[in-house]
């Protein structure tokens, strides 16, 4: 492969990055108006927000059906933080309903 060659095959490559990272935002944008759904049912049922129950669940999910090559550890390293996220936005969702029920 030439130089130049290589440097057209790397700015493809980015692209085709670039228009998955947008696939990925919007997944993670639905799951996130799930999860905020999820969190007024919560409150409504007065059930905590961490659940490590359903999270070791998750984990399994996702790790059941990863094909790879991403590996099972690092499946499950980004799922924390997805869920961690979750978590945080579950609490701000539910401090500003009380914020403003009070």
């Amino acid at each position: 492969m030439s130089r130049e060659s290589a440097w057209k095959a790397l700015i493809e490559c980015r692209d085709r990055i670039d228009v998955l990272d947008r696939q990925i935002l919007a997944l993670l944008n639905a799951r996130t108006r799930i999860v905020e759904e999820i969190g007024r049912i919560k409150q409504e049922l007065d059930l905590p927000i961490y659940e490590p129950k359903r999270e070791d669940e998750v984990f399994e999910n996702v790790t059941a059906h990863n094909t790879g090559p991403l590996t099972g550890e690092g499946v499950r390293r980004v799922f924390e933080r997805i869920i961690d996220e979750m978590r945080n936005i579950q609490r701000l969702r539910m401090l500003e309903r009380d914020g403003t029920e009070k």
